[in-house]
């Protein structure tokens, strides 16, 4: 609960983590004067563990549950989250209780003697964990060594910078708030690179209970990106998604209409499952769902089974 006029945020120690959590409180104090917040720093086991993939210790979640087990616990009001982090089910009483404007959603390849992903030579090092994007780049060039990036943003700049890797791929969301835009080669393109399910939305995370909080978040909600962020994350809720899954969808919002685009693949690149629908944003689950169900008509649902248990 809300103690007054103070609000507690937990988030994570990494600089975007915190640049994040700083955001949303400034947006919180701008729009409610006399508002008072705090931001309540912590290190996630996501962050603690570097040497294996988030894959073989458990996912995404273990970026925020921390951050969740501080609002359970009373230490903390809110969390501040990237909702590509954000499993497709939140514990029960929880709720994300504003999502926040979408910045680009774009992916960014980071290269230091290239200028773009086809001048990569033959066998050229690529760095990501994410199966998503690894998959997407094989299809289009099979050729590369794939190489496991953990880390800040900083951390994983320095393995490009020091030679390791021949390129490297980052969210552009996350290099334009950290003032690091001039370090993308090139944007990739939607139709090469399709984003994680709610890449570059903000999300702020809250029990449902706490009226109080929920009242005060209401003024950074953006209607739009929140039925984007539906539909996705239906999508790959429909379809099991995790973070063993190369699972990808991107929804745009534009008249009272949603347009989603959705992916599975196979990590190696060598089958890609994509399709397309479009439907009202006033009911963005049914849009999720359904083209959930016509990629697993199409033969998603095996292919997911199969890494489930790999």
């Amino acid at each position: 609960m809300t103690r007054g006029s103070l609000l507690r945020i937990a988030t994570r120690k990494s600089q975007l983590a915190l640049w994040q959590a700083e955001h949303v409180a400034a947006l919180l104090c701008s729009a409610h004067p006399g508002l008072a917040v705090e931001l309540v720093p912590m290190t996630t086991r996501g962050d603690q563990i570097l040497d294996r993939s988030l894959a073989a210790i458990g996912g995404k979640g273990l970026f925020i549950k921390e951050l969740e087990v501080a609002i359970a616990e009373g230490r903390a009001d809110l969390a501040v989250h990237s909702m590509k982090d954000v499993p497709a089910e939140l514990p029960p009483g929880f709720v994300i209780g504003a999502a926040l404007e979408r910045a680009n959603a774009h992916d960014a390849l980071l290269c230091t003697r290239f200028p773009s992903l086809l001048h990569l030579p033959a066998g050229a090092r690529v760095g990501t964990s994410s199966l998503r994007r690894q998959a997407q780049l094989l299809s289009l060039r099979p050729d590369l060594q794939i190489e496991g990036l953990r880390g800040n943003v900083g951390t994983r700049l320095k393995r490009l910078d020091d030679g390791e890797l021949d390129a490297i791929v980052l969210a552009c969301a996350g290099l334009v708030r950290l003032g690091l835009e001039a370090r993308i080669t090139v944007q990739l393109e939607i139709a090469a690179c399709l984003p994680a399910v709610g890449q570059g939305i903000i999300g702020v995370e809250c029990r449902a209970n706490n009226a109080s909080a929920l009242a005060m978040l209401a003024a950074l909600e953006h209607p739009a990106s929140r039925a984007a962020l539906r539909a996705e994350r239906a999508f790959s809720g429909r379809l099991g998604g995790n973070c063993q899954s190369p699972i990808a969808a991107y929804a745009s919002c534009a008249n009272g209409m949603l347009d989603l685009q959705g992916l599975v693949a196979e990590p190696d690149g060598s089958r890609l499952l994509r399709d397309q629908l479009a439907g009202p944003a006033a009911d963005p689950e049914a849009l999720g769902d359904a083209l959930a169900q016509r990629l697993l008509a199409a033969g998603a649902g095996p292919l997911l089974d199969r890494l489930r248990v790999a």
